[in-house]
């Protein structure tokens, strides 16, 4: 069955002249970032709550809780390392076939996997900006702050550096943009994602080409246009596809 999978995504990706990804946190997870809601997420083994970590209100209010979740981000991107799916969609790209990913993480990942157009609709953590003189603060900067202990704050005027990733309340980034990216390839990739945080979740619909959705679990999606669907691990597979498709390396 998964070597039958293996070859149908061979030929649609030999058959298709653009493409593009859909990624989620199910991309991440076996370079060592647990899923935030599941049985060994984030939130749970820190008992951490969602509306104070990631609400905008919240943080405008207390901003401690976030960098708190923070920290323990650092921590693990400390040996955070892309995974061959990451890698994968990155040969696609130096291929000249894959035209974008648009990713709701905001790890990094693609960019360290070497991909270039990642349109990150929940912001990432790579730099910061002050809430009051806009400011703006590089990834180490931040780190240097967070590791005093204490809210990381602007050197000009003290207010609260507020890392550039989306909050609950917060406007995503680059819907329009991600949107005509779906429109404009006949193969779209959904990757790691169940599709039920919106409005990235309803990206996929706009997507005029076939749809090749990779993921662990149940997908929330119902399309015409889903030419094959495979339950199970993404790194497994992409390298099997890459394999088969003999890529020199992923």
């Amino acid at each position: 069955m998964l070597d039958n999978q293996v070859k149908q995504c061979r030929e649609l990706i030999s058959e298709a002249t653009s493409i593009a990804a859909l990624t989620g946190a199910g991309i991440s997870t076996n370079a060592g970032i647990p899923d935030f809601r599941g049985p060994q997420g984030l939130y749970i083994s820190r008992r951490y709550d969602p509306d104070k970590v990631f609400d905008i209100r919240a943080f405008l209010e207390d901003p401690n809780p976030f960098f708190e979740f923070a920290r323990d981000f650092i921590e693990l991107e400390k040996n955070l390392r892309p995974t061959a799916s990451h890698h994968f969609l990155s040969a696609l790209e130096r291929q000249g076939k894959l035209k974008g990913v648009i990713t709701q993480n905001i790890d990094g990942l693609h960019q360290r996997a070497g991909s270039e157009n990642v349109l990150e609709m929940h912001g990432s953590f790579l730099k910061g900006y002050c809430l009051k003189c806009a400011q703006e603060y590089s990834y180490e900067q931040m780190k240097v702050k967070l590791a005093q202990g204490v809210v990381p704050r602007c050197d000009i005027d003290s207010a609260v550096i507020k890392p550039d990733v989306v909050f609950f309340g917060e406007n995503v980034k680059h819907y329009q943009a991600a949107v005509e990216l779906a429109e404009s390839v006949d193969l779209f990739f959904i990757i790691g994602t169940s599709c039920v945080v919106f409005p990235a979740a309803s990206i996929p619909k706009f997507a005029q080409g076939k749809i090749v959705i990779v993921n662990q679990g149940e997908v929330n999606l119902s399309l015409f246009n889903v030419a094959m669907s495979v339950d199970g691990d993404c790194d497994h597979f992409f390298e099997m596809v890459a394999e088969d498709l003999q890529f020199n390396s992923i």
